[in-house]
């Protein structure tokens, strides 16, 4: 959701990569419901294991709660987003996280302008 939020605020003025230290096999169906039911299609993104080589090419890295599974590549900009997981949650409960990953990622954008 935050990549999807990313590309459609950021626009062609960031580039943006989405990843995870342990993915799903697939992007949660009830996380694509609450982002089409706000006009951002997400259906053909691949949960993606992330690796160091793509953290080193980043100039700031998005975390939510991977711990110490999450690559570290000294030099970067890291934040860890403090956010509920959506797997398994009912589509108002995931409402809610799209809505809380949205501002952060507004939030972000708008330092970096």
């Amino acid at each position: 959701m935050a990549a999807g939020f990313a590309r459609k605020i950021g626009g062609d003025r960031i580039k943006v990569w989405s990843g995870g230290s342990e993915p799903a096999a697939q992007v949660n169906k009830v996380a694509i419901q609450a982002m089409l039911e706000i006009g951002i299609d997400i259906t053909t993104h691949t949960p993606t294991k992330w690796t160091d080589a793509d953290i080193a090419q980043a100039d700031v890295v998005i975390t939510m709660g991977c711990g110490d599974t999450c690559p570290f590549v000294p030099g970067k900009h890291y934040e860890d987003w403090k956010l509920d997981d959506p797997a398994g949650q009912t589509i108002d409960a995931v409402r809610l996280i799209r809505d809380e990953i949205r501002h952060h990622v507004e939030k972000l954008i708008s330092r970096y302008k």
